[in-house]
């Protein structure tokens, strides 16, 4: 998935400022893509070029300009075709898997450690989103962006579960060994 499409996504709910589409990705993006501010501003440009985009620059008093970028037929046309391709699944690329194959060549100390660490800070994301999950929830009836956007909350919420669960098995095994092993 190029950031791009999923600047396209965004910006298909409403225009917005480059600072406005990096605070969504960080409130509703994050289970799924990260980017700085400065990769979505360097994006906004070339989509801009391509056409993808039209800028509007709204004076502000005592501050500078602000940019707001909305959409284009031209980039709906783009989202369009981008999704209609068949996804395929990201190939996992994860340190900690390969200190883990490499346990029996470690210190196994530091293995528990390092699993212990990587389990409480998908702990701390859980709750995060668990937190926002409970926020959505509390509305009667959600509008149908927010529906999609909450199976999006909903994989995220899985995925952070999935772990704490991969590293509880670890930690276990890894307190069953033998001492010295």
């Amino acid at each position: 998935m190029a950031l791009a499409h999923t600047i396209l996504t965004v910006l298909s709910e409403k225009p917005a400022s480059g600072y406005d589409i990096s605070k969504q990705f960080e409130e509703t993006v994050v289970c799924y893509w990260k980017a700085t501010q400065q990769q979505i501003y360097r994006e906004l440009g070339k989509m801009e070029k391509q056409g993808w985009v039209c800028c509007q620059v709204v004076p502000q008093l005592g501050k500078p300009d602000r940019k707001v970028y909305a959409i284009t037929e031209t980039g709906r046309q783009e989202l369009s075709r981008w999704s209609a391709e068949p996804t395929w699944p990201t190939p996992i690329r994860e340190d900690l898997l390969v200190r883990v194959l490499g346990g029996p060549y470690g210190s196994r100390t530091q293995l528990l450690e390092e699993v212990q660490r990587r389990r409480a800070i998908h702990g701390q994301q859980l709750a995060s989103y668990q937190e926002h999950e409970a926020e959505v929830l509390a509305h009667a009836a959600l509008p149908l962006q927010e529906q999609f956007r909450y199976l999006t909350l909903r994989r995220g919420i899985l995925y952070e579960q999935e772990w704490i669960r991969w590293c509880d098995e670890v930690i276990a095994f890894l307190d069953a060994q033998p001492p010295g092993c």
